[in-house]
């Protein structure tokens, strides 16, 4: 998308919502933050790979076995190199139009091949930005700081010694705000009530939650944490303070009931967290626990990078899970469950494309949480990305 087509971010919007400003205003996400991008095995050795974080176009390699990340625009005329990558060594890319050449490592222009003697030589770099590869996923550090622990930007638990990660990674047609706030909705369990995870893997999900007023008031409903150190989130614990809604009536008449396969329990903590990341425990079965990211794109997409992650106590175990994971959990959960909620997300696009959906929307009782995830995520971001840094 053009910089001019661009939608910029509605300040009468922000100025009107003094509640979460920052998060309004972070259409493109958030800066001095980790996202994970890709996988690593979309990376091979020598063969440059793009990708777009946060609005900004990069480009990535591997180079003996380690993954590095520039700016996809060459600084002479503007153009991307990914449009015909050239890379005469391996530890530098040429820009294919007038052949100045940079480093990968550090940015540097070494060369220009076109002018060998030219002033320009050594004295411009191309912006990089620090890459670490974490349980198969490549994350990206986007900033201007030095670059905090990984820890500190994913859920609790992902890094853990002994748990086993696969997962899929997707386009999605809406802005990261709306898939964050999708996954981590109490009440939108409704949208998964055909599901074929349910019979499938013989489990039920209600129709909803009726919110306990007591325990609404006492503060129960929902968990902050937003400690100087570690990772920042919100969990939703409605699961444990209020009663599951069995019977969906219309005039005091049963219309509907959820479909139960089984007595397996699953999502019985949700947790979200900072920069945008979600914790299901235990999903798609009680013995597995669903990571998902809703990575910034550009204003009106996301790439939606879902996980699965199983405690394996060696590579036997690891590889059984591998197989479990191809041959049901990727087709009954990633897919057949969360198809829904890519649905619902892009459904909602239109409605806060403009911005004026925060104003505009009519929330309830069980949105407290949503509302608790958007006050944390405007006040604990270290900083916000906007037209100006791309």
């Amino acid at each position: 998308m053009d910089q001019s087509e661009r939608i910029l971010v509605n300040e009468e919007v922000v100025k009107k919502n003094k509640l979460w400003p920052n998060f309004i205003k972070a259409k493109l996400g958030f800066r001095n933050h980790w996202y994970p991008v890709m996988f690593g095995k979309e990376i091979e050795e020598g063969k440059p790979v793009k990708a777009m974080l946060c609005g900004e176009n990069l480009l990535l390699n591997r180079i003996d076995g380690k993954v590095y990340a520039i700016k996809d625009r060459c600084l002479h005329r503007g153009v991307a190199f990914s449009k015909k990558p050239e890379c005469y060594t391996k530890e530098t890319i040429t820009c294919w139009y007038h052949a100045w050449t940079y480093r990968w490592d550090d940015g540097s222009l070494c060369d220009i091949m076109t002018d060998p003697k030219s002033d320009m030589i050594g004295k411009h770099r191309l912006k990089t930005y620090t890459v670490q590869e974490a349980k198969g996923l490549v994350f990206i550090f986007l900033g201007d700081i030095e670059p905090t622990p990984l820890i500190n930007d994913v859920p609790p638990g992902f890094l853990d010694e002994g748990r086993a990660i696969r997962g899929i990674k997707r386009e999605v047609g809406s802005n990261w705000r709306i898939a964050a706030e999708n996954g981590f909705d109490s009440t939108h369990v409704f949208i998964h009530k055909d599901s074929k995870l349910i019979p499938n893997n013989e489990t039920v999900i209600p129709l909803g939650f009726a919110t306990d007023r007591e325990e609404e008031a006492k503060g129960t409903l929902w968990e902050v944490v937003n400690n100087e150190d570690g990772p920042k989130g919100v969990y939703d614990n409605i699961g444990q303070h209020a009663v599951p809604v069995v019977e969906g009536k219309v005039d005091g008449e049963t219309v509907l009931r959820p479909v139960i396969g089984g007595d397996k329990r699953i999502a019985n903590q949700i947790s979200i967290w900072m920069p945008g990341a979600l914790k299901v425990d235990p999903f798609p079965d009680p013995s597995l626990i669903q990571f998902e990211w809703y990575v910034p794109r550009d204003e009106n997409s996301h790439w939606y990078i879902q996980t699965l992650g199983k405690e394996v106590a060696n590579e036997a175990e690891e590889l059984e899970f591998e197989k479990d994971f191809n041959e049901k959990w990727e087709d009954w959960g990633l897919r057949g469950f969360n198809d829904d909620d890519i649905w619902a997300r892009e459904a909602m696009e239109e409605f806060y494309k403009d911005d004026w959906g925060w104003i505009k929307e009519q929330l309830f009782e069980p949105d407290g949480n949503i509302v608790a995830w958007r006050q944390l995520a405007s006040e604990a971001n270290r900083g916000v990305q906007t037209l100006e840094d791309l």
